[in-house]
């Protein structure tokens, strides 16, 4: 995973990062994807009236583990499905 890169959805005014908080989560977990198209799906299809105020960036596994500390997230979930949306939710230690 370490070696790998995902891609995040950022929004362009504030920076701040796609998140998922299931069940009333306060903090929430970084959407990522392994594709860049995937991202772009999601938000195309889940968001497309507003898609136009975020964009994709790309991340290494490494840098992953520092966005989480500094943004506090619980962890990732990963978009295996953006049209459905399928969701898997790794949390960090």
């Amino acid at each position: 995973m370490f070696s790998e890169i995902y891609y995040v959805v950022r929004l362009q005014t504030d920076g701040k990062y796609l998140i998922a908080r299931p069940e009333g989560d306060t903090t929430g977990y970084l959407l990522i994807f392994r594709e860049n198209f995937d991202a772009l799906t999601y938000l195309n299809t889940h968001a497309r009236e507003v898609a136009n105020r975020f964009a994709v960036e790309s991340v290494t596994g490494t840098q992953l583990g520092q966005v989480l500390q500094r943004w506090g997230f619980h962890g990732v979930g990963v978009v295996t499905d953006p049209l459905l949306p399928k969701v898997e939710f790794l949390q960090h230690p």
